[in-house]
């Protein structure tokens, strides 16, 4: 039985299958939309900013 995904861009239905090269995608098109995305910083990890940035000798800037 093969595993059936959503496609995360355009919720079309996407056998998840070795010779699928673009999933858990149904396309280039929407691998490159999703991509494009991720460059605008559309997508964002949850967390907690970080309280001072410091160079690699120590110091903070």
């Amino acid at each position: 039985m093969v595993a059936v995904v959503d496609c995360p861009t355009c919720s079309a239905k996407v056998e998840w299958r070795e010779e699928n090269a673009h999933r858990p995608f149904c396309s280039a098109r929407c691998k490159q939309i999703d991509l494009g995305a991720w460059a605008e910083e559309k997508y964002k990890i949850p967390g907690a900013p970080p309280e001072e940035e410091q160079d690699l000798d120590g110091t903070a800037h």
